[in-house]
């Protein structure tokens, strides 16, 4: 039997991950405090960040769990991605009636995705850097 080696992450790589979730969802959650908006608003696009963070982390494992040849559901697959979809379509419908300026919709905005793509990429590394102890080990 093949053994397949994983590559260990780069420590740059692993530490730019981190720092773009954390600067993402920071950047966000300061918006939203200082943001003149009602608290059911600010709680609405708290709600939509926490379930995009969740469900991008998610659509990553089912990926790489098919990737691997771990047994995925098509429904789990599925409903990963439509709760992806779901947590931007949301954000989106949001921002587009909200009464804020452009440059506040813009902001949300990106710092939305940078937060979900950088979430998926502190999923791969930790993935990654748990698979590589784990074939050294063997």
């Amino acid at each position: 039997m093949e053994q397949k080696t994983v590559q260990q992450p780069s420590a740059a790589f692993v530490a730019a991950s981190w720092a773009a979730l954390f600067t993402g969802v920071i950047a966000f959650n300061i918006g939203l405090w200082n943001a003149e908006m009602e608290l059911n608003e600010k709680g609405y696009y708290f709600t939509v960040l926490m379930f995009g963070l969740f469900s991008a982390i998610s659509v990553q494992k089912a990926v790489r769990d098919q990737m691997e040849g771990i047994p995925v559901t098509n429904l789990y697959y599925g409903l990963s991605w439509f709760a992806t979809l779901l947590s931007v379509l949301l954000l989106t419908i949001g921002l587009w009636n909200a009464t804020l300026m452009r440059s506040e919709k813009g902001f949300y905005a990106m710092s939305f995705i940078l937060s979900l793509f950088s979430a998926i990429a502190v999923q791969k590394n930790t993935r990654d850097a748990r698979a590589g102890k784990a074939s050294d080990q063997a």
